[in-house]
């Protein structure tokens, strides 16, 4: 198995640094107006202009981890230098510090999403990674600073006006913001302390209201006093991909923390509930919705294959397998490779496919 092992990781290594990292440099990089262009098909050929600034975030501590755990590659210090001067040029409201949603390709607003803050969760991991990998200790202090942005956004109702007049709970805030914490912590030793305290609220917040033993699932919403609301199409939305990421973020926080017993069985459990209801195991992959109750789900793409939820599966399974040595997680990590190997990895121009259907046929040709 060791063996496999250092296969499948040369495997990975390859595929990411010769295959995936160069298509972004060579056709996403945008030399003439900074930043990453986002939207692309599959030959890179250009489908759409304006940038997403979640995107840029994510590029950035894409390519500050790749320099930090492989090698400082001049290009990727190239790229970052970009994304990161991009992102403090045209990425924020001068007016609020809020973040953009979206910008044009010069780098002129197109988008403001006021209701969230996932632009400035993905700039704040971007910087902390930034700062480790380049040694830019002033991008760890912006990190922290946007951080506190963030919270004073989340606690001020008249920032982030609720969506819908009935109070409800999103899964995504606080899964998102377990991520951003511990990606904060390790580049901000100094506020390990606070940090913590604040993920310790994040994981009683995520066990209380959305891992619900009663149906063994993982909601993406609930009421706001944390009841089910079984009687909503938005109540009863299971997003197995989503479920997942926050599994393995709760594992690393295990990891984080000697091996905890009490996360190790919390995130497991996520995984081992979502996998069992989001693993096609007729034409195999992770489906992107479902209904709690096994109900027609409303999303008309709920029963497609995205790349992403393939990803979050093969990392929760191989953490669950590294942190408890349960053969079952690394036969289930294994079968996902397969699946991902034979459906997504796109042979004629590099990079993966973005979207499958239901039987793996390809959405987009």
């Amino acid at each position: 198995m060791k063996n496999t092992f250092s296969i499948l990781a040369s495997e990975y290594r390859t595929m990411l640094l010769d295959n995936v990292l160069p298509f972004w440099l060579e056709h996403g990089f945008d030399q003439e107006y900074g930043g990453m262009l986002t939207g692309l098909d599959r030959d890179g050929a250009l489908l759409e202009t304006d940038k997403s600034i979640w995107f840029q975030g994510r590029a950035l501590w894409v390519f500050s981890e790749a320099a930090r755990q492989f090698d400082k590659r001049a290009e990727y210090q190239e790229v970052c230098t970009s994304l990161v001067n991009f992102i403090e040029q045209y990425g924020f409201d001068p007016s609020d510090g809020r973040m953009y949603f979206r910008v044009s390709r010069e780098g002129k607003p197109v988008v403001k999403r006021i209701r969230y803050i996932f632009s400035e969760t993905f700039a704040i991991i971007g910087f902390a990674s930034y700062s480790k990998a380049f040694g830019k200790e002033e991008y760890a202090t912006k990190a922290y600073d946007l951080f506190q942005t963030v919270l004073k956004a989340l606690n001020s109702s008249d920032i982030l006006v609720p969506k819908s007049m009935r109070s409800s709970r999103g899964f995504g805030v606080p899964m998102i913001l377990l991520n951003t914490a511990q990606e904060l912590r390790d580049a901000c030793p100094e506020h390990a302390q606070e940090l913590n305290l604040f993920i310790d609220g994040l994981l009683q917040e995520i066990e209380q209201y959305f891992v619900r033993d009663e149906l063994e699932i993982v909601v993406e919403q609930c009421s706001g006093n944390g009841l089910l609301e079984l009687e909503h199409f938005e109540g009863r939305l299971l997003n197995p991909g989503h479920a997942i990421e926050g599994a393995w973020f709760i594992m690393r926080e295990a990891r984080y923390r000697n091996n905890d017993a009490t996360l190790m069985q919390l995130g497991t459990k996520m995984l081992n509930w979502m996998w069992k209801v989001g693993w096609d195991a007729k034409n195999k992959g992770i489906i992107y919705f479902r209904d709690a109750l096994g109900k027609s789900a409303t999303e008309y793409w709920h029963d497609m294959k995205f790349w992403w939820p393939q990803c979050e599966a093969s990392i929760a399974n191989l953490m669950a397998y590294s942190l408890t040595n349960n053969k079952q997680y690394l036969e289930q990590f294994l079968e996902v490779d397969q699946y991902i190997k034979a459906n997504f990895v796109d042979s004629e121009y590099g990079e993966w496919y973005g979207y499958l259907h239901h039987d793996n046929s390809l959405s987009t040709p």
